[in-house]
């Protein structure tokens, strides 16, 4: 079949999609279903639960009203979405497949196989893998060249990012098409140059999420501590700067290089039970240089404006909607506001 720019050419152009199917509609494959009709397309979803399509219009009911106020797209309508019998039904036709099966390797394994077999040829697969890569899960695909990785983060109707990454034999015009398609479908999109394990999102998660398993298991903090911690700590940065820049503004008008040369003792200090790796001159010049293309000639000053403003914002913003959550949970005769 010709080619334009890699892609097979009935390839629709990622802003020309008009029907997505999803296969699999649990958590994360409802969320992308109720993410994908409220972008505007037509969605075809399949999963083999007996009950599948009763528990898919729940959750995409549920999940309307905050889609709703965040902004549906033109035409946008949950009549949209039809629950077909097949799994062929689902992808015949479709202009992309999003697939999203529990996370069982022999399952992705054999499904993507499925997928690859039923959809047409010239459309690219999808997988909401959560930590297997591509390499693992298309070998027994017959054209595992168009099957992608793209990692969503629950709830996929809400949180906007997706990282795409391929496979030893996904050719790089799936990857492309791909992170240009979920750019058109409203997310945010990473688009990795390799495999890794978990990618990039989870594996910053799992620190965190292993270190407070470790404090909890030796009775150095709580749960509500640990949480607290984040909620009202560096996770009100993180929202909007990252680890990153947060720690370049730390260096003040050094910024990263003076935070590394002045803090990078304390890697070795016992703050956390991960290893951290070696601060060659390497590690320090390649995070300046990386954290120098983010500032983007910004001056402290100004990032410090930024982080103010949107730090405000967050904390606003959260404070709206606990005292809105306080007045219902009165209304409904509850003692106390929102969790």
């Amino acid at each position: 079949m010709a080619e334009t720019n890699g892609a097979p050419a009935a390839t629709a152009a990622p802003g020309g999609v008009r029907t997505v199917a999803c296969v699999g509609a649990g958590v994360i494959g409802g969320g992308w279903v109720a993410h994908f009709l409220a972008r505007g397309y037509d969605v075809r979803a399949w999963d083999p639960a007996p009950d599948a399509g009763r528990r898919l219009r729940g959750l995409v009911a549920s999940a309307w009203p905050a889609l709703t106020r965040l902004g549906l797209a033109e035409g946008a309508s949950m009549d949209r979405l039809t629950v077909t019998g097949t799994l062929a039904e689902a992808v015949a036709g479709a202009d992309f497949v999003q697939e999203s099966a529990p996370e069982r390797l022999d399952l992705k394994v054999s499904l993507l196989a499925e997928i690859d077999e039923a959809a047409p040829e010239h459309v690219v697969v999808g997988s909401s893998t959560s930590g297997y890569s591509m390499s693992e899960m298309q070998v027994k695909a017959a054209r595992p060249e168009r099957l992608v990785v793209g990692h969503p983060f629950n709830p996929p109707y809400l949180v906007p990012l997706v990282e795409v990454v391929g496979g030893e034999s996904t050719e790089r015009w799936a990857v492309e098409w791909a992170s240009e398609f979920y750019r058109a479908a409203g997310k945010q999109v990473i688009t990795m140059d390799r495999e890794l394990p978990g990618f990039i999102g989870n594996r910053i998660q799992e620190a965190a999420w292993r270190e407070a398993l470790h404090m909890v298991a030796e009775g150095e903090a709580t749960v509500e501590q640990i949480d607290l911690s984040m909620t009202a700590g560096m996770g009100l940065r993180w929202a909007f700067f990252g680890p990153c820049l947060t720690f370049h503004l730390a260096g003040g008008e050094g910024g990263m290089a003076h935070m590394l040369d002045h803090f990078g003792p304390s890697l070795k200090s016992p703050w956390t039970r991960l290893e951290a790796p070696e601060l060659t001159a390497g590690l320090r010049d390649a995070m300046v240089a990386g954290t120098d293309e983010v500032v983007a000639g910004r001056s402290t000053s100004e990032l410090i404006e930024q982080r103010d403003r949107r730090m405000i914002a967050v904390m606003r913003a959260l404070a709206e909607v606990e005292a809105e959550e306080a007045a219902e949970a009165r209304a409904r005769g509850g003692e106390g506001g929102g969790a």
